[in-house]
């Protein structure tokens, strides 16, 4: 069996190779990976607080408003959840918001109403109601930023991004939004649909030593585990995911806070039989749709009940990750179920 560490650094230089001599990355070349830019950043919080773009709804954070305005000019309302130092918040504006074609095709078919999740400006929402921004991002459990929700022409919620995307999933959100996907078909369906993944056997997963062999009996409906679990939901041909194993994954402090946890790593998109935590007997493909997901690597955490407490799926990297498995560890949920509000309260 090929240790993960070694097969990380395997397809790194593998990939830095083909990049040196100019060559177009291809995932079916020798097995390796899709190379998508916006994944490797330190995502500590910045000293230089976010500027918007200027064409962001000016902040006068009437919904209503907002929403008959892009209705009126053809378009669709979204609302942008977002911290000033939070570095996936930079991310999305630098790389995202920072390509051409991304920021035109936005500005033509969206609008875009900034929130602060920490500001005490009041805002007016859907129902007419008035609270401070902080208030309502709360409401909406906004719990990662920069958090997207996408509103159509009647109000109705079309698509919810939580935390940071890199540019091609980024770019699928926009189109399945604007081009009324959101009607007839999932997110996850809908990428699926396209072209961005070439999925390897189970083989192609990076290894951790604290991921527990099959078979996969989560149950914990009718006896309590002693610790919290995890759930690693990943895919061959995963950039993001070797990110993952390859920063965040590979920090001492990281590793020995999952000791602490039962964790099982599942392919997304295999047909690995799993009794989930609630003790329902499927397959690791089919619960990942029951559960709606389409980003990988995507962090499941459950208590020793089996009931899920939070979920990471999007891009995340050491300091987010730690701030989650603190929460976790730490059992804060059981006076504090919202990991906004906790964090609020620690004021970080």
């Amino acid at each position: 069996m090929t240790h993960a560490p070694q097969r990380r650094r395997g397809r790194l230089l593998l990939l830095a190779a083909w990049l040196l001599l100019g060559l177009p990355v291809c995932a079916a070349a020798a097995g390796t990976t899709q190379v998508e830019p916006g994944l490797e950043f330190n995502d500590f919080p910045r000293e230089e607080p976010l500027k918007y773009p200027a064409w962001f709804n000016e902040p006068f954070l009437d919904l209503p408003a907002d929403h008959a305005a892009a209705v009126a000019a053809g378009k669709d309302l979204v609302v942008y959840f977002g911290q000033r130092r939070c570095a996936y918040c930079h991310q999305l504006m630098a790389v995202n918001f920072g390509a051409p074609d991304i920021e035109q095709y936005t500005r033509a078919h969206f609008d875009i109403t900034p929130i602060d999740i920490w500001g005490i400006d009041e805002v007016t929402d859907f129902d007419g109601k008035v609270i401070t921004e902080r208030d309502f991002a709360l409401r909406e459990q906004t719990n990662f930023t920069p958090s997207l929700v996408f509103y159509d022409e009647t109000g109705a919620e079309a698509l919810r991004l939580r935390g940071y995307y890199p540019p091609y999933q980024f770019r699928a959100a926009l189109e399945y939004v604007a081009d009324d996907h959101y009607k007839h078909e999932s997110f996850r369906d809908y990428l699926a649909r396209g072209d961005n993944r070439m999925v390897f056997g189970p083989g192609d997963l990076n290894e951790e030593d604290f991921f527990e062999p099959p078979p996969y009996n989560l149950n914990r409906s009718r006896l309590p585990s002693e610790r919290p679990l995890v759930v690693f939901f990943e895919q061959g041909n995963c950039h993001a995911c070797d990110v993952l194993h390859g920063d965040a994954l590979d920090k001492a402090e990281i590793l020995r806070q999952f000791e602490e946890y039962d964790s099982v790593q599942l392919d997304m998109w295999s047909d690995t039989p799993v009794i989930t935590p609630s003790g329902e007997r499927t397959t690791a493909k089919d619960w990942a749709a029951e559960l709606g997901l389409f980003y990988t690597p995507s962090l499941l955490f459950f208590d020793e009940h089996g009931r899920e407490l939070l979920r990471v799926d999007s891009v995340v990297g050491f300091y987010r990750l730690r701030n989650v498995l603190n929460y976790i560890s730490s059992k804060a949920y059981l006076d504090e179920p919202n990991y906004q509000r906790w964090r609020v309260s620690r004021a970080f």
